[in-house]
């Protein structure tokens, strides 16, 4: 049976850890330090901070939030 391809926010992952040079999970653990910030802080902190792009930034910032815990 094939794999189902990964949808949503999780899509872009490769090509963060490709293009910035970490595991997403490195990325998730620095969005989650922050907390309790908000949505939109988080993305930002991720643009200016660390020079990610928005779309990126909000998908990362966007599947992180919407973890269980």
């Amino acid at each position: 049976m094939a794999e189902e391809a990964v949808k949503g926010p999780a899509s872009y992952f490769p090509s963060i850890e490709k293009k910035y040079g970490k595991p997403i999970g490195e990325w998730q653990d620095l969005v989650r330090k922050h907390l309790p910030a908000k949505h939109m802080e988080l993305v930002t902190m991720l643009k200016t901070e660390h020079g990610m792009g928005r779309g990126y930034a909000n998908a990362t910032v966007s599947h992180t939030l919407t973890e269980k815990t």
